[in-house]
């Protein structure tokens, strides 16, 4: 990354002083959080009284030394009704069409960015006159230092503009509005190819205990960057020279010398991190929301550590954005690339277990996508079933709707009998069942299908293909070749096809291992 480029960065993520202005997020159209103290900021010269108004609600401060200005204001209920919002000072400032309702941050990679418009849906486009769904997609920000405001605006929901709607996002606010008649405001801060270390900050990465031998690398690269940077500085000495005499002589600028990549770059293999956090992140905090939409994990299928990097990753949004149990509800990976049929293959299956075990973490639920996914597509069409499983967490957990099932079937243990093993499962709603799901139809039972997918291994950790009976809420599985078993897997390749335990409720078992090998 050139010098130049991260000058003009740093300079185009630090807003100018002088008139009242807000961040970007409080813009027309916007849904704010509703019964929550709800934090607004912005600019202005600094020491100047600024005065805020949202409805009855109004809160009085004076401009910092930089010119930035925060106010709190406080919770209001849900409204169906435009509001305006009012920022005061040497000038004023009205926004209109302000709706308070749910705010949900949609996050992740590309799985999570992808648009309505691309999920071969056009009637759902087509019926998407939905005024109380609004959208917020932010702009890709590469930025060196925490950026102050990102760049985007507010949509209404519409056949004119739901095309470009997080299509996950999309299907979710749908099935909540519908639901509660409360507004949604979806704000869409996701990147294709990204990893999890990009959403986390570098302080965060490099302090945290549970993740010192990502951290050990961090350094090393750091180091080996100061290196070449050493390494670099007579070249770019001498280019300044040269382009100061050009300049002076009314000629153009040389082209600069090769500058050393920043290691936490974009493009740049692991280790990498903070570029989006400073970009896509930092600049929304401390924003008022309802919960956090996930789909991300590709981009970290090898990981080891994913589960610790989720963890500290969440820790640290909830600290940043004041909700110690903000709910954040993510998505288990769908399935990808050519079925095997060796039953040790594992593939995706490590990272869709870490997954699983993310569920330790507190306020959190997981939506699986194993049955939706595509075999030479690693962006399913079938966002439907991905934002109506993740609408079921948040109507169970967030809307007190209690008669619904939020999860397919969970592993919760292993026991050995004799030859056999019995898996004890939670979120078994009404029964396990063998069922088959095509496209966006419901899962349909399938009384006389064995289950399949399940591998067995003893000591020796040789798997073979296992029989799987549905007994009650368990499942007993066995193999004559594994006449002492010790672990089980299910669903675990990149591509389980034919996996089919479901719960009575539509919902699939999730993808496990009981081993860590």
């Amino acid at each position: 990354m050139k010098l130049i480029c991260l000058t003009a960065l740093m300079t185009l993520s630090t807003p100018a002083l002088a008139d009242v202005r807000l961040a970007s997020i409080f813009a027309e159209h916007a849904v704010l959080q509703r019964d929550r103290p709800l934090p607004v900021w912005g600019w202005a010269d600094p020491n100047e009284a600024v005065v805020v108004t949202l409805g009855p609600a109004t809160a009085k401060t004076t401009t910092a030394a930089d010119g930035r200005w925060m106010v709190h204001l406080a919770p209001q209920p849900a409204t169906t009704q435009p509001l305006t919002l009012t920022v005061s000072g040497k000038n004023s400032v009205q926004i209109n069409d302000i709706l308070l309702g749910d705010v949900w941050l949609c996050s992740g990679q590309s799985n999570m960015d992808w648009a309505l418009g691309g999920c071969q849906a056009p009637e759902d486009i087509a019926a998407a006159a939905l005024p109380l769904i609004r959208h917020f997609r932010t702009e890709y920000n590469f930025a060196s230092t925490p950026a102050t405001t990102v760049k985007g605006q507010w949509a209404v929901c519409t056949p004119d503009t739901a095309s470009n709607f997080s299509a996950v996002g999309f299907y979710f606010a749908r099935t909540i509005q519908a639901a509660t008649g409360v507004p949604v405001g979806l704000v869409t801060n996701a990147v294709g190819g990204t990893n999890i270390e990009l959403w986390m900050s570098q302080d965060i990465l490099l302090n945290t205990p549970s993740l010192k031998p990502y951290a050990r690398q961090m350094r090393e690269s750091l180091d080996t960057y100061q290196q070449q940077l050493s390494a670099s500085l007579p070249a770019i000495e001498q280019w300044t020279r040269d382009s100061r005499a050009a300049q002076q002589a009314d000629r153009p600028l040389p082209m600069p010398p090769a500058w050393p990549e920043y290691p936490f770059g974009e493009r740049v293999a692991r280790p990498r991190c903070v570029t989006l956090h400073n970009g896509h992140i930092a600049p929304l905090i401390p924003m008022a929301m309802r919960g956090v939409l996930w789909y991300q994990g590709e981009s970290n299928a090898d990981d080891t550590l994913y589960l610790e990097k989720k963890s500290a990753m969440l820790a640290s949004w909830r600290q940043w954005f004041q909700h110690e149990s903000l709910p954040f509800y993510f998505v288990q990976l769908a399935a990808f690339e050519k079925p095997s049929d060796d039953p040790a293959n594992l593939g995706w299956g490590s990272i869709r277990d870490q997954q699983r075990r993310c569920l330790t973490i507190p306020h959190t639920g997981m939506a699986s996508a194993i049955d939706l996914g595509e075999a030479d597509d690693i962006h399913p069409k079938n966002k439907a079933d991905v934002g109506a499983r993740l609408a079921l967490w948040a109507l169970t957990n967030e809307y007190q709707q209690p008669e619904k099932i939020a999860s397919g079937p969970l592993f919760r243990d292993l026991k050995i009998e004799g030859s056999a093993a019995r898996i004890t499962f939670d979120s078994i709603g009404d029964g396990l069942i063998t069922a088959r799901k095509i496209g966006r139809a419901p899962a349909v039972e399938e009384k006389n299908s064995p289950l399949r997918r399940f591998a067995i291994a003893g000591a020796d950790r040789q798997w073979f293909w296992a029989t799987a009976v549905i007994e009650g809420a368990t499942v007993l599985v066995s193999s004559p070749d594994v006449p002492t078993p010790v672990a089980v897997r299910y669903a675990c390749s990149t591509n389980p096809e034919g996996a089919n335990l479901y719960n009575r409720n539509g919902l699939p078992a999730s993808p496990f291992r009981t081993d860590n090998w």
